[in-house]
């Protein structure tokens, strides 16, 4: 991808506590992880190439080691983006679905319209329920 998201199909949901549990099947899905949103999580989503990988900020952590695996996946052309520690509880994905808020997100997800500072589950479904062309 270079610079510009694009949603063919409509994506499926995958709903992992790790995001060490993605599979190459999962291309193209929204992976909601607890996962924290470092450089070893972000290998993993990498791999897999997930539409949107969700991942929680860890409290962001020294020099930034919870949200770091965000850039790497932005070189990789991925969109991810992770939710605040103190909305959904880490390792939980479906705490990450159910209370999480965006705190954090890449170029390619802010294109695919994830917002920063709004709640994570209905923007997902946005995505879901977007027509496709």
């Amino acid at each position: 991808m270079t610079g510009e998201a694009s949603l063919g199909a409509a994506p499926f949901l995958r709903v992992v506590d790790s995001i060490t549990e993605l599979q190459p099947a999962d291309a193209g899905c929204i992976a909601l992880s607890g996962s924290h949103g470092g450089l070893s999580s972000a290998r993993y989503a990498l791999a897999a190439r997930p539409l949107l990988s969700v991942f929680n900020d860890a409290g962001v952590g020294k020099d930034a080691a919870g949200v770091a695996g965000l850039d790497l996946l932005q070189a990789g052309g991925l969109a991810a983006c992770t939710v605040s520690h103190t909305s959904a509880c880490i390792g939980q994905a479906a705490s990450t679905f159910d209370e999480g808020v965006v705190s954090h997100a890449n170029a390619a997800a802010l294109a695919i319209g994830i917002q920063v500072g709004r709640a994570l589950r209905p923007q997902v479904e946005s995505l879901i329920r977007r027509p496709q062309p």
